[in-house]
């Protein structure tokens, strides 16, 4: 009788791994956004410059816990990790969000 080799899988992503990854986007992202608005206003503004790269931290984050998942073929980890990076770029996106003119009075 032959044995059935078991599938192997790797180990999820360790806590080091994601923080590794939310780094990378939060530079990135930072840096993107730093350009752009610069280009666009002549000075980035801080508060949105930090939303925008917090943001790009979670998106890759989130985006590498779902391609591993996805790999591994665990679908509910995957929709779980999904579900994660929306609310966290949501809950960001609410805390920091920027004042407009109408909102301040100006316009």
């Amino acid at each position: 009788m032959k044995k059935r080799k078991a599938k192997q899988r790797a180990a999820p992503l360790a806590a080091g791994e994601i923080a590794t990854n939310f780094t990378r986007g939060m530079i990135a992202a930072g840096l993107l956004a730093a350009i752009q608005d610069s280009r666009t206003s002549g000075k980035p503004h801080g508060r949105k410059l930090l939303r925008q790269a917090l943001q790009g931290g979670v998106a890759l984050a989130a985006g590498a816990a779902v391609a591993e998942s996805m790999r591994d073929q665990d679908y509910f980890g995957a929709l779980s990790a999904l579900a994660g990076g929306a609310l966290g770029a949501l809950a960001l996106e609410t805390l920091l969000a920027t004042e407009t003119s109408e909102e301040i009075g100006l316009g």
